[in-house]
């Protein structure tokens, strides 16, 4: 079996709005063709365009190579080695940022291609099942231009994904700070009021999770917020302070009782071993498309598992992404919960429509996946509606 074709499909919401902080109104499909008629998806969360162009570009020279040219006319069944290939061939210009994220959406096809050609699965690919059934949260962004709309539309979104079984959820409280929602800046101790009005909503007996999306450049300040949250019974705190402030994660996550997550922008397993080892985190949240794949994905499981720490992978785009968190926790035994957004609570088309016979919720839990390879179809349809 050999690569004849690799497509790249930049996807676009019509209402596409620049000024909000979801990713999900934009996609990049990648479609890998082989000479036997079996094909595999996959999708990264970055700018669609220049991943199109990375994948599509010709290369001039052995370390600056194009990564859709090093996969024509090879077998697309042994994804770790094509992997080192992609990496080594694209290393002057590919090593980091969208070069991986790139490779994560060749690589997350590749995997759907192989687990088709066994007929199994991909986690059983993957090691085989670590865990019985998958927990998701359910992944809540609120709309709303002032404070007062932000919390009702939060409260009534969690409420919500209670009646529909989830055990956990995950508040984004996106208030304040440059990533905050619709330019809201809201005082710190908005912040714990608006969790607190959450909690009240769930109850104590369903896990609360909180994103509150870099809001803070001081880890005191951080620490001081965190330390009024500890009543509410928060399973993590993520991503209070910028990616790279290493330091300033060490010390806060050394300070709170609260488990401090974050990682979902980082590329390869190197960035993750230093905000595991440097920052200390608690729980790594690697985005399988972003940080290279599932390949790399397993790769930074297996070295957060080794050093005690905990995965909850990140996933903000649409079902292909969906499929391979679940597949990536089934064959992790440090995986307590992974991001789902449901399509019923999204807002992006391309969320509630690209992907047919998605996973599905049942009684708060996920069946392992069955069907071969991701084990999801295309709507073809909506991969015309919404191209570019």
């Amino acid at each position: 079996m050999k690569i004849t074709a690799i497509e790249c499909h930049v996807l676009v919401v019509p209402d596409v709005d620049s000024a909000a902080c979801s990713s999900a109104q934009d996609d990049v499909v990648v479609r890998i063709r082989t000479d036997e008629g079996v094909e595999g998806v996959g999708e990264t969360d970055t700018n669609p365009w220049a991943v199109k162009a990375l994948v599509e570009s010709p290369g001039t020279h052995c370390m600056g190579l194009g990564l859709g040219e090093m996969l024509l006319g090879r077998s697309p069944l042994d994804p770790e080695a094509l992997w080192e290939k992609l990496y080594v061939g694209s290393a002057m210009y590919g090593r980091r940022g969208l070069g991986i994220c790139a490779i994560g959406a060749l690589d997350m096809a590749l995997w759907d291609i192989r687990g088709k050609v066994a007929g199994q699965p991909v986690w059983k690919l993957l090691g085989g099942a670590r865990q019985a059934v998958l927990t998701p949260y359910a992944s809540l962004l609120p709309a709303g231009n002032t404070l007062i709309e932000y919390r009702e539309s939060l409260v009534a979104k969690a409420r919500e994904a209670v009646k529909l079984g989830f055990g956990a959820i995950k508040a984004e409280v996106c208030i304040q700070g440059p990533y905050s929602h619709m330019g809201l800046q809201e005082k710190d101790e908005d912040v714990v009021d608006v969790v607190a009005a959450v909690r009240e909503a769930i109850g104590p007996g369903v896990a609360l999770l909180v994103d509150v999306a870099y809001a803070w450049h001081d880890w005191k300040q951080a620490l001081r917020i965190a330390r009024r949250l500890e009543p509410f019974d928060l399973f993590f705190l993520e991503t209070p302070l910028p990616s790279d402030d290493l330091d300033g994660y060490a010390r806060l996550a050394d300070a709170t009782g609260i488990r401090i997550a974050a990682g979902e922008w980082l590329n390869s397993r190197f960035e993750f071993a230093d905000l595991i080892d440097r920052g200390r985190i608690d729980v790594a949240q690697p985005d399988v498309g972003r940080v290279g794949g599932l390949t790399e994905a397993r790769r930074v499981m297996e070295y957060a598992r080794d050093r005690g720490r905990l995965i909850v992978p990140h996933c903000w785009k649409t079902g292909i992404g969906i499929a391979a968190s679940a597949h990536l926790c089934a064959a992790s035994p440090n995986a307590p919960f992974f991001e789902f957004l449901p399509a019923s609570l999204a807002e992006s088309r391309l969320r509630r429509e690209l992907v047919q016979d998605e996973i599905s919720l049942v009684r708060g839990r996920i069946p392992l996946p069955e069907k071969p390879g991701l084990g999801i179809t295309l709507n073809e349809e909506a991969l015309r509606r919404y191209r570019a």
